[in-house]
């Protein structure tokens, strides 16, 4: 089957929380949801006394990400939100705007499974991973707690981008990236987290992030998959998406290492020189649905489709208007040709 869904709370939603997100995409006719975690702050305290013997897991106040013990060679870290807490530990709290609990992220997430809304998170949209700055360690924590809301959420990635390629150059800096990456795949592994991480195609070329790249990391790196943002890739080679056959083409490489996730983005844009300027409605960029949605039709795709356009909603109905009068066509087309 095929989602589509707005990537964050929709334009028109009268409530800002994610439950009204959810909703609203249910109410639009629209299956998914992109949960953007723009900013992300900790802070630090000791435990109160009612908190005591408790877990993260259980606290309606506070989503408690990490737990510290001890100190220098005693010193132990846990990001395990059913590790009871003690008196002494110190907390690393979440201050993201997205939710105040664990509690309320497990609610969230069996209300979207009940209305049938995919859920997904994107990490931090300013990464860097190829230095080796307090910057590199910022971005890889922000993709950590990014997989951990994503976790409690039953999402089904987490995306991201990778970064600037850096003074190291493409080669060198790609390999810093990768490294650093691996590091977060198997802080992944360790917390168990169950969805993989997204790398997404990026849309201006001193990023890492151009399809071949994105593939190439994919199968270097255990527990991630491509995320393909169209109008990234678009911009990144020259307005390159025009026909069925070129979209075709993108995915046809996605599919061999997607783990069966196809997981896209799609929006207008405006670029120049094989860099993206500016993403726009899709009705004023020059990279068309149309042509996907044909192909879509032809190969009965499974797939997910999140509009970044800075019309959100709007556009992902209108992309789903286009899909469906598409397949009607040609379902009207293969009748009549039967009869």
């Amino acid at each position: 089957m095929i989602r589509y869904g707005p990537s964050g709370i929709p334009l028109s939603c009268k409530g800002r929380t994610l439950f009204d997100g959810i909703e609203d995409v249910h109410l639009l006719g629209l299956t998914a949801l992109e949960v953007q975690m723009i900013r992300t702050n900790v802070s630090s305290r000791l435990p109160d006394d009612e908190e005591i013997g408790r877990t993260p897991a259980e606290l309606e106040t506070d989503m408690i990400v990490q737990i510290e013990r001890g100190s220098g060679k005693n010193r132990w870290i846990t990001n395990d939100p059913q590790e009871k807490i003690r008196q002494g530990d110190s907390l690393l709290i979440l201050e993201s705007g997205l939710c105040h609990s664990y509690i309320e992220l497990y609610e969230m997430a069996e209300y979207a499974r009940d209305h049938d809304v995919q859920l997904s998170v994107h990490s931090s949209y300013y990464v860097d991973l190829s230095g080796r700055t307090e910057m590199v360690e910022r971005s890889k924590n922000n993709l950590k707690w990014a997989g951990l809301v994503c976790n409690a959420l039953g999402g089904v990635v987490t995306s991201t981008q990778l970064g600037f390629y850096g003074s190291r150059g493409r080669k060198a800096g790609t390999e810093q990236i990768l490294k650093n990456l691996r590091s977060v795949r198997d802080w992944w592994k360790e917390n168990k987290i169950s969805a993989p991480i997204g790398i997404e195609t990026s849309g201006r070329q001193e990023v890492f992030g151009g399809l071949d790249e994105v593939i190439d990391a994919v199968r270097r790196v255990k527990g991630t998959v491509p995320v393909i943002n169209f109008a990234h890739l678009h911009s990144r080679e020259n307005g390159s998406l025009r026909e069925p056959e070129d979209f075709r083409t993108v995915i046809s490489k996605v599919r061999k290492v997607s783990d069966n996730l196809i997981y896209t983005s799609f929006s207008g844009v405006e670029h120049y020189g094989g860099n993206e300027l500016r993403l726009t409605p899709i009705k004023r960029g020059d990279l068309r649905f149309e042509p996907l949605a044909e192909l879509i039709v032809e190969e009965n795709y499974d797939m997910t489709i999140i509009s970044c356009s800075p019309l959100l909603e709007h556009d992902a109905i209108y992309m789903k208007v286009i899909f469906e009068r598409i397949l009607s066509r040609q379902v009207t087309k293969e009748v009549k040709e039967k009869v």
